[in-house]
């Protein structure tokens, strides 16, 4: 512990020669997890390059950055805290960049060559440092009051954050507004209560996120707030470029806003999609007319249905078989099928490999288990199912009944007809009789 606070402590006390206390990577001094601030030279191990350009980048709070010349040949290296020129006064920033990778930089952001470029006073001092510490103090309640000044006065914004230059003599107030906002009133009461002079910035809903700082659906801290210091206009056409689903909850980030991300990829899904068919053609068979549902861009693969918008008898094929089909449509040819011979066996070997069952919903289910009939007699060895199953009645072992009492009354009939040559006929009408009788005694329960 005594270590992690002296290495704090110097930190704090000497940010030029350190590194940050939050992620050690920046020379910030402390970044409060916000290393967007950061820059990478990539030329500086290059062999035999020339670092003679006089002009270095430094930062300040909230992206804000500036080019500076550095007149007095100081020895001036990335994480140098500096006192620069400012108008009035000076300000203390951070060196980003040194060398010929600023003149780059200065040609991406395109500075106008006309542009006034301040000077590099020096080095901060500890009495530059010490004065710095105790402007950012006044920050946090110079915000507070000001956001109750401007509702006092009705105006519709909101005050996000104060900078305060190195010297104090001077603050930029950010703040957010939806519409333009006449601040003139604002000016005039801030300057009068905090005695500085007011500068007033607008900043949007991306730079408001990233001073806030969060995580984003992808698990990952905010662009925003880790790496992005420059941002451009995100349009609904980037994601329609990249088939993506046009869900204002899915596209919109914390910012509510178009995801910054969109933007990444895009230039790769156009390049891609320039060789695919056009998808307004309407693919014509013997049978069906498909038309365009989905493509997978990077996969190259384009999936037809035979109704408009809805997934019907899908067939997915390649690009290239597109294209034969749409000049067979042209010759007037119409082919049998979508798919050529070797999409067939791939369709073939993924239907095999899904005999399985793996793609089935109720492939977890337990299966249900057919219901066998108790005591069922199997069939004696050497003899037919038929006659084991006479002798299985007659000994009364198929249901559990016994057959016995019927026998004895065949028997007995068997007997009379023997005797007299044929049945009585009396037997035969109360047989009759007694039948009818009995259904007609069961109908009427029934009823």
């Amino acid at each position: 512990m005594d270590d992690i606070k002296n290495q704090v402590t110097t930190s704090q006390e000497h940010p030029s020669t350190s590194q940050c206390v939050e992620c050690g990577k920046c020379g910030c001094g402390d970044c409060n997890t916000r290393c967007n601030l950061d820059s990478y030279n990539w030329l500086a191990d290059v062999p035999g390059g020339k670092n003679d350009f006089d002009i270095v980048e430094v930062h300040f709070k909230n992206t804000r950055r500036g080019y500076y010349r550095n007149s007095a040949h100081l020895n001036l290296k990335q994480g140098d805290v500096v006192a620069v020129e400012a108008n009035p006064g000076h300000d203390i920033g951070t060196v980003a960049l040194t060398g010929n990778l600023v003149k780059l930089q200065m040609k991406r952001t395109r500075l106008r060559p006309d542009a006034e470029i301040l000077r590099v006073f020096r080095k901060a001092k500890p009495a530059d440092l010490e004065r710095f510490e105790h402007a950012k103090a006044k920050e946090i309640d110079t915000m507070i009051r000001s956001r109750q000044i401007a509702k006092d006065l009705g105006l519709e914004m909101k005050i996000g954050d104060v900078e305060y230059q190195g010297d104090g003599n001077k603050a930029i107030f950010y703040y957010i507004a939806d519409g333009r906002v006449d601040f003139r009133q604002l000016i005039k009461v801030l300057a009068e209560v905090f005695k500085i002079r007011v500068e007033m910035k607008q900043i949007g809903a991306r730079q408001e996120a990233g001073r806030i700082g969060g995580i984003g659906p992808c698990g990952r801290p905010l662009c925003c707030a880790s790496w992005m210091s420059t941002f451009v206009s995100v349009a609904t056409s980037a994601a329609r470029y990249q088939e993506v689903s046009l869900n204002p909850q899915k596209l919109a980030g914390q910012c509510a806003k178009l995801k910054c991300c969109i933007n990444f990829e895009v230039d790769t899904y156009v390049e891609a999609s320039k060789s695919l068919p056009k998808r307004e053609i309407a693919l014509e068979t013997k049978d069906k007319t498909y038309y365009h549902f989905k493509t997978d861009i990077l996969k190259g693969e384009m999936s037809y249905s035979t109704e408009k918008g809805v997934p019907t008898d899908l067939v997915t094929i390649s690009p290239e078989r597109v294209n034969e089909v749409i000049v067979l449509n042209k010759q007037g040819i119409k082919p049998e099928r979508l798919q050529d011979s070797e999409n067939d066996a791939g369709i073939k070997l993924s239907a095999y490999g899904d005999l399985v069952g793996q793609d089935s919903i109720s492939r977890f289910d337990n299966a249900k288990k057919k219901k066998k009939k108790k005591n069922r007699s199997k069939p004696q060895a050497g003899k037919p199912a038929r006659e084991a199953a006479k002798d299985s009645q007659n000994s009364g072992e198929g249901n559990g009944k016994s057959r016995a009492p019927r026998d004895q009354d065949r028997r007995r009939f068997n007997g009379v007809e023997a005797a007299n040559g044929n049945r009585p006929s009396n037997f035969d009408s109360r047989r009759k009789q007694g039948k009818r009788g009995f259904n007609r005694n069961e109908t009427n329960r029934h009823h």
